[in-house]
């Protein structure tokens, strides 16, 4: 038996296992499920725009929620952010390794017009290792962030409402503009700038390039002696 009659509107990432063990948790617990997964790009469903009910729960979701549909969420509209409260925005995990930052995390907070700026619900840390890099950073994050939105939603599930953190945002969100420079390597920069910059963006197809004289290149890294 369904533990909870509350209507929820769940937006996710389309082809994801941690978002489908996400949704299947709602649908398990929950007595009504709408939801709609995406990818980038992918526009958001007129249907879903209609939507009313109780709960809006946004996790990797590849959209930006219009304000008009987050108010129609009676009790709450919440997102699980794949980073710290340091990191708002786009390209959080790939920021936190270009700062060498020691420590890492996962948030949970109320939705607002602007992403990532809305009160935060809870947050879980995790170290940053020294050998980490974009892809076994995202792997643990995932783990951390799946096992946050168990907490959060099962409590919801069992009747609980949603907890209040005293963390703040650090920072405004990061940027598309901002993320996308991060892949730019020039001739003026640095042994140490490029290697960080190699670090924070190096994952599967997406690589660094060199840019010189107006001129975009592939960047290959020396090879290891």
């Amino acid at each position: 038996m369904k533990n909870a009659p509350y209507s929820i509107l769940f937006l996710g990432k389309a082809e994801d296992s941690y978002c489908a063990r996400a949704l299947e948790f709602c649908q398990a617990n929950f007595q009504q499920v709408t939801y709609c997964l995406g990818k980038w790009g992918d526009p958001l469903p007129d249907e879903i725009r209609a939507w009313e009910g109780d709960y809006i729960i946004s996790y990797l979701s590849r959209w930006v929620v219009p304000e008009d549909l987050l108010k129609r969420a009676r009790r709450a509209a919440i997102n699980f952010h794949p980073a710290s409260p340091e990191y708002p925005g786009i390209g959080c995990n790939n920021f936190a390794l270009y700062e060498n930052a020691k420590e890492y995390g996962v948030t949970c907070h109320h939705m607002a017009a602007r992403v990532d700026t809305g009160e935060i619900i809870a947050v879980r840390r995790f170290p940053i290792y020294p050998e980490d890099g974009v892809a076994e950073l995202l792997e643990r994050t995932y783990e951390h962030q799946i096992a946050l939105f168990l907490e959060i939603v099962g409590g919801l599930a069992a009747g609980k409402g949603l907890p209040a953190s005293e963390e703040k945002w650090t920072r405004p969100p990061f940027t598309r503009t901002q993320f996308n420079e991060l892949f730019r390597i020039t001739a003026e920069m640095s042994r140490e700038e490029i290697a960080r910059r190699v670090r924070a963006v190096s994952y599967r197809e997406w690589q660094p390039y060199i840019e010189l004289h107006g001129f975009r290149f592939e960047y290959k890294p020396p090879q290891a002696r």
